[in-house]
């Protein structure tokens, strides 16, 4: 079963901004109670190092993703300590709220909105993103690729989605971990509730759009194919997936790095 172009509701112009920074938060709060991305650290931590990058610039935050958790133990394994940017199309004003607390992991939120296909030239550093690379259509993700090209920045795509049955039958535990984690979520809002038990908007969302964010993900082959062609810097490409976690899902990877002078004639070319 090939990639299916469907659409997402949080995605949508006509959800309202209330809703959609309620299921990013939901999203990141599940995900990092379940340390879903811990087994790309590793990875990760070779390409920060292989790129000498002090600093993260992170694509299509949301409320803040898997950041809240990995940032010690990225550190503990590069050997110093890391900024790290985060951005959005659509900024998650509450989290800018919260941005001081996180101060002390070195994180900060860019509060002006950023178009992951096109960054400004002020915006630097070893660009990542996480669970969001399915949302844009080949050309659009190739073109994310392309101006981390352009701009000869590192770049790490990380997807927990994936077109196989068992991953899509986990998403089926997306809205039980919504329900069993909102009071939990901080900081605590009434509309919170509302939303998620009375009226159960944001459980809603959080299943559909996990069976349709896996439906629209990438194989590691068709991430292959969206590096072919690119121009410019030559890249070291390094396709595939980790394995590891509770319910050991895959995470599907995307790194590139420029090829440097002191690596280039021990690198394989790019693929």
């Amino acid at each position: 079963m090939g990639r299916m172009r469907l659409f997402e509701i949080h995605d949508q112009p006509w959800f309202p901004g209330l809703l959609r920074d309620q299921t990013t938060d939901a999203l990141q709060f599940v995900l990092n109670a379940g340390n879903l991305y811990g087994p790309i650290v590793p990875q990760l931590s070779k390409a920060l190092k292989e790129s000498g990058a002090v600093r993260i610039l992170d694509l299509c935050s949301g409320a803040g993703g898997p950041w809240l958790s990995l940032p010690k133990a990225l550190e503990q394994k590069v050997g110093h300590s890391l900024e790290i940017c985060l951005t959005d199309k659509y900024p998650h004003a509450h989290a800018f709220d919260n941005a001081k607390a996180l101060e002390e992991k070195r994180v900060r939120f860019h509060s002006s909105p950023v178009d992951a296909m096109q960054i400004p030239d002020g915006l630097t550093g070893f660009r990542t993103m996480f669970s969001s690379f399915h949302h844009f259509e080949p050309s659009e993700a190739r073109a994310i690729l392309q101006d981390a090209v352009n701009k000869g920045q590192g770049i790490g795509i990380f997807e927990a989605a994936g077109r196989r049955a068992k991953t899509i039958f986990l998403t089926f535990l997306m809205p039980v971990g919504c329900l069993a984690l909102t009071p939990f979520i901080r900081p605590f809002r009434w509309s919170r509730f509302l939303w998620t038990y009375i009226i159960p908007v944001v459980p809603f969302v959080l299943w559909f759009d996990g069976v349709m964010s896996c439906l629209r993900s990438y194989s590691p082959q068709e991430l292959g194919d969206l590096t072919s062609g690119l121009t410019g810097l030559e890249y070291d490409w390094k396709i595939g997936q980790d394995t590891s976690g509770l319910f050991a899902l895959p995470i599907t990877y995307l790194i590139g790095c420029p090829i440097r002078e002191t690596r280039r004639g021990a690198t394989s070319p790019k693929s």
